[in-house]
């Protein structure tokens, strides 16, 4: 590598620390705990799964002696977006595979799950990824979203690993990637193959828990990275007092990354998706709540301040889901869109579909600015829906707290901010590196033992790093039956931010003081060389965790 930083060539040589439970894998031997089962649909499961349900839960021990382990080959893929800590997953399974035996190969493929299907891979040696060590990205061998699910990607992908003769496969993915981990787990074994399919749980979202899996690596570094930018523009906000900033932040399924960014700096108002779907809040309501909000500030001269908004909110909306879904039914109709391409202006095709509208839709619909209206119109995807994830939530937002204000004679100016790719690439925190490096460590520990459908999983991470808990938790038992474009199919279960959790009973016991009070807090960026208490701080609402 050239042109490197200096903080680059200190990251380069920095060792992640492994739970002491790792630290000698020649004498590490697994303990079968209890069986895990799926909390719904298990019929359904179980049927799908036949080979890989209802297996045992994994931990490790050490045994007096060593044992004598076989060479192993070995391929990962890096599945979906971009997670802080993605290399040190393969540093650590690099590693961990070369003690195991120093003759074990670690093959990677190239551009994602495609890469399997088509075969096409490179071998990762030492020289090769120890350019990678602590760094960010996926540039090592890319990513991509492709699934693996009909019947000939199932069959190619089989006849990859067989070519390659593989004893393993490790999934680095969320909950997507790895419900597809686990089809190939049971494909394979159904098939009698030997490759032995692992998930590691990626995603910055945090939408990758639950009892077993404490959180997903990337959240710590991208929250830590968007509380920096907050908290930046909480400071601007304070020494300009005239402008009110709406964040838009990722995380469309779940607003686990608002909540977290929330408690890191106190904004004047976070808006949690999963609380507006709770409460029945409609467009109208949350608009009135944010004016007001603006509108009591203002009576002590405060004319500034920040506001969260989680990406997906527009999808928690019920009003706002109808209303895409009468529109979808609508547009779909040939005659309705050939009389809408017919009409010359944006106004007499708004008129045109509003007459078309039930009531309570129309509400809606007429509270949107008219640029709202009109991608909700002419933006489409190829099936004909609404494109709902692009549309830009914060400014529609700052559009309908304007139209509320003017009434009130109350002038807002407002900047609109959407914090996503940002947080996706960095360096990892040390507690994404060092929780990467273990769950590479872990992943080969399964191979190791013929163990597949299994997840990497490390617990009790809320503790000094020596005493994780290393895991391997059977991948069906997280699964659920749900509809997804119309079809029923078994996928990982979204963990949304539960509202009777420490972490939401933390930001709700604080939301008012913060909301009149310029109460803003400033992690500042992260750290790599300062004292434990900064360079290994992890996420607040892990720190909540019951």
């Amino acid at each position: 590598m050239t042109n490197i930083s200096s903080l680059q060539k200190e990251l380069l040589k920095y060792n992640p620390t492994l739970p002491n439970c790792l630290k000698d894998l020649s004498k590490l031997k697994i303990v079968l705990k209890e069986k895990a089962y799926p909390k719904t649909d298990e019929k359904e499961i179980e049927k799908l799964f036949k080979n890989t349900y209802g297996k045992e839960i994994i931990e490790f021990t050490s045994s007096s002696s060593a044992k004598e382990n076989q060479a192993k080959k070995v391929a990962v893929v890096f599945s979906g977006g971009q997670a802080s800590g993605g290399h040190n997953v393969i540093t650590g399974l690099f590693d961990a595979l070369k003690k195991l035996h120093p003759s074990s190969k670690l093959f990677g493929f190239l551009k994602g799950p495609i890469g399997i299907v088509n075969s096409k891979y490179i071998e990762l040696t030492k020289e090769i990824i120890d350019d990678y060590r602590n760094m960010g990205g996926f540039d090592l061998i890319g990513s991509g979203r492709d699934k693996i699910e009909t019947d000939e990607q199932l069959n190619n992908a089989y006849e990859t690993a067989k070519k390659l003769n593989l004893d393993g496969l490790v999934v680095i993915g969320g909950d997507d990637s790895n419900t597809n981990a686990c089809v190939l787990a049971e494909y394979f074994k159904k098939h009698d193959l030997k490759t032995n399919v692992i998930g590691v749980p990626k995603t910055i979202d945090g939408d990758l828990k639950n009892e077993y899996i404490e959180t997903s690596f990337g959240f710590d570094t991208a929250t830590k990275i968007y509380s920096d930018l907050i908290a930046n523009i909480q400071r601007d906000a304070l020494s300009a007092k005239k402008y009110y900033h709406f964040i838009k932040l990722m995380g469309r399924s779940a607003s686990h990354i608002a909540l977290e960014c929330a408690l890191k700096t106190h904004p004047n108002m976070a808006i949690i998706s999963e609380e507006v779907l709770n409460k029945k809040m409609t467009l109208e309501m949350i608009t009135k709540e944010i004016a007001n909000l603006i509108e009591e500030r203002n009576k002590d001269n405060k004319n500034y301040g920040v506001i969260l908004i989680p990406e997906g909110l527009i999808e928690f909306i019920d009003e706002f889901k109808i209303l895409i879904s009468e529109l979808n039914k609508i547009l779909s109709d040939k005659k309705v869109e050939e009389e809408i391409n017919n009409l010359n202006s944006l106004n007499e095709k708004i008129k045109h579909i509003e007459q078309l509208l039930s009531k309570e839709s129309l509400n809606c619909f007429n509270l949107l600015p008219n640029s709202i209206k009109e991608q909700l119109l002419l933006d489409r995807d190829p099936h004909g829906n609404v494109k709902v994830s692009q549309i830009e939530t914060e400014k529609l937002l700052i559009e309908t707290v304007k139209k509320t204000l003017k009434e009130k004679n109350i002038k807002l100016n407002a900047l609109s901010h959407f914090f996503g790719y940002e947080g996706r690439s960095s360096f990892p925190s040390l507690f994404d590196a060092n929780y990467c490096y273990s769950l590479g460590h872990v992943a080969a520990v399964l191979i190791n033992n013929n163990l597949s459908g299994y997840m990497s999983s490390l617990s009790n991470l809320k503790d000094n790093t020596d005493n994780w808990i290393a895991r391997g938790i059977p991948i069906t038992s997280m699964m659920n039956i749900e509809k997804r474009h119309g079809i029923l199919k078994p996928v990982i279960k979204k963990a949304l931010v539960e509202l009777d959790s420490k972490a939401f009973k933390e930001f709700e016991k604080n939301r008012k003081k913060w909301a009149k009070n310029d109460d803003y807090a400033y992690p500042g960026p992260i750290q790599y060389f300062a004292d434990h208490e900064i360079s290994l701080s992890i996420p607040i609402s892990l720190i909540l965790r019951d």
